[in-house]
């Protein structure tokens, strides 16, 4: 099957995802796979710099999300 497009925007689609550092075939199959509701299920690795990181820090409250409470209250105790 084939698709046929204005050779203009074929060109600078192209042009666009080279740039972004994308394949043309890529980025249709997505938009593709996107427009008929389903999504490419794949599996990557999370890097080891990612992993390394789960954890780190202390958890904060649900109601405080950004950390603004947290912080505020970290400032508090410093300089009591």
């Amino acid at each position: 099957m084939e698709v046929s497009i204005n050779r203009n925007l074929y060109q600078e689609a192209q042009a666009h995802a080279q740039r972004q550092g994308l394949s043309l075939p890529a980025v249709i199959e997505d938009f593709l796979l996107r427009f008929i509701g389903k999504s490419q299920e794949t599996e990557e690795p999370v890097p080891d710099v990612v992993l390394s990181l789960l954890g780190a820090g202390e958890a904060v409250a649900d109601d405080d999300l950004n950390g603004r409470k947290a912080y505020y209250k970290y400032l508090e105790e410093k300089y009591k």
